[in-house]
């Protein structure tokens, strides 16, 4: 029997690109990185050159595939989800590459959400109407540079656009595009009423695929940049959010994948289409007969570098861990002080671009480690409400898999076990959406029978479970939490109309995955 094949899995993040090599026992061969810059040229803005990405997806590919001394069976894509970018009839940007933190939009997702078929949209696309999806940004694109908005030949997102510039196809998978607003997931076509609201029709989009279709090859110019055969065979990949749960190996009903970087997320993998009936969640295609739902949150790791710059500024920069052992002086639940950690506004399971970051219960006792223990809980309290919400879509929840940056901070890992009231696994390795897009890139190209085998691949490094008296004081204090943000909702909105009459505030920095 000859040696595993190899596949490249390629992650387009919001910051860099990373490639891994990958063989069918799920070793990792080879792995390189490329970074690029966030753009923020006006408050609400975060953009990034579409060029750029593509340069650094081409730079880490070659970087692996010269470190491997096996030959490479294919590559599988893995994108952040949300981005949207508009091309001329020849294929070059006429935009920027709008990402997922992007919130120029917001007055248009309010508005579009406030509206009765606000609702019966997220319902049948399965995109929350909020400023981070493509149809928001595209009514936007309309209402305020409709010149441009006529130029556009195609909308298309990150990976799409590097996929067209590497072998000439101009596709979508159904993955990023179940995370547009625009798809009709029961259908898997184009949803009519999205594009008209859109101003679009199903031409300025893509040609739909399934997340496991095989492209036939690099072009010549794109084989020579690369280092690879002209030939190498291209799996179209999915979006990063449901990669990672195929990446940590939560794989089956049930599991739930937790990610806490900057941002965090819950999702859990399902066999049919759907959300909440209150629309707390969002769905997202893995493959033809397996999706993902849940929540995104944009308030993870920036919650705590926020109060390390305005609690401990004296830490200086990179101390998580002086910040979490200074939070560890406080007793759980903080002395009764809860934060909001709408820091930069918030997704799941609200939605919402109104709200703000709130203390509530601040007294002349509280010092310092308790308000940074508070941001923590805060962080982990608001993905128990996503979880809640992942439940009241009819899903059972029997594990739950962590990783993310904030997975080396020993505080952070129990806070969450405790908050959820239920043990967190932890896998070795990190890899995520990069492994995810390998496993992927192997069940499309026959190298392996099903990409159930993850869970089998991804080992559990540890098991955190929960203190029984600590998890009985986070369940009385979650409701509460819970009750904060619809008490403050109309306090948020105050806020929002007076910012034009009060001295600015500092720029926000957009959350990074």
């Amino acid at each position: 029997m000859g040696d595993p094949a190899v596949v490249v899995g390629v992650d387009m993040g919001t910051t860099s690109t990373k490639a891994f090599a990958f063989d069918t026992g799920g070793r990792q061969l080879a792995t390189h990185s490329v970074g690029y810059p966030l753009d923020e040229p006006h408050p609400g803005y975060a953009e990034q050159d579409p060029r750029l990405i593509f340069d650094a997806v081409v730079a880490s590919v070659r970087v692996v595939v010269d470190e491997l001394a096996a030959p490479v069976a294919g590559l599988s894509f893995s994108s952040a989800l949300h981005s949207l970018i508009g091309l001329d009839a020849a294929g070059e940007p006429l935009t920027p590459s709008l990402t997922w933190a992007d919130s120029r939009a917001s007055t248009q997702a309010e508005r579009l959400r406030a509206q009765p078929s606000g609702l019966a949209l997220h319902l049948r696309t399965g995109t929350p109407v909020h400023p981070m999806a493509p149809l928001p940004k595209l009514v936007w694109f309309a209402e305020q540079q409709p010149t441009l908005h006529e130029r556009v030949a195609h909308w298309v997102g990150i990976k799409d656009y590097v996929l067209l510039r590497l072998t000439g196809a101009l596709v979508t998978d159904h993955s990023v595009a179940s995370a547009t607003g625009l798809l009709d997931i029961h259908r898997l076509a184009w949803d009519a009423e999205a594009l008209d609201i859109a101003g679009i029709t199903a031409e300025h989009l893509p040609r739909l695929v399934p997340t496991t279709h095989v492209l036939p090859g690099l072009t010549a110019d794109a084989a020579r940049a690369t280092g690879l055969p002209a030939g190498t065979p291209i799996v179209v990949g999915a979006g990063d959010g449901p990669l990672a749960n195929l990446g940590l190996g939560a794989v089956h009903p049930g599991e739930v994948a937790c990610s806490i970087g900057t941002s965090g997320a819950m999702r859990v993998v399902v066999e049919r289409p759907g959300v909440d009936p209150l629309g707390g969640v969002f769905c997202y295609a893995l493959t033809e007969n397996r999706w993902v739902v849940g929540g995104a949150i944009n308030n993870g790791g920036i919650v705590l570098e926020w109060a390390g710059g305005a609690l401990a500024p004296e830490l200086g920069k990179h101390a998580e861990e002086q910040l979490l052992d200074l939070a560890a002086r406080a007793p759980v639940g903080s002395g009764g002080l809860i934060m909001l950690p709408y820091l930069l506004s918030e997704r799941a399971p609200h939605w919402s671009a109104v709200p703000r970051g709130a203390y509530v219960g601040l007294s002349h006792g509280h010092r310092r480690e308790h308000l940074v223990r508070a941001a923590l809980e805060g962080v982990c309290q608001q993905l128990a409400l996503v979880l809640a919400s992942v439940r009241a879509a009819g899903n059972e929840v029997s594990d739950v898999r962590a990783s993310g940056g904030f997975a080396r901070g020993r505080l952070w890992r129990q806070i969450l076990a405790d908050v959820l009231g239920m043990p967190v696994q932890f896998p070795a390795g990190h890899q995520g959406s990069g492994f995810g897009a390998a496993l992927l890139g192997m069940q499309a190209l026959g190298l392996i029978e099903s990409i159930e085998v993850a869970a089998d691949l991804v080992r559990i490094d540890e098991t955190v479970r929960p203190d029984p008296a600590s998890a009985a004081t986070y369940a009385a204090l979650l409701p509460l939490f819970s009750e904060l943000y619809e008490a403050l909702v109309p306090t948020f909105a105050s806020l929002r109309r007076l910012a034009p009459s009060l001295p600015p505030e500092p720029p926000p920095t957009a959350p990074m995955t």
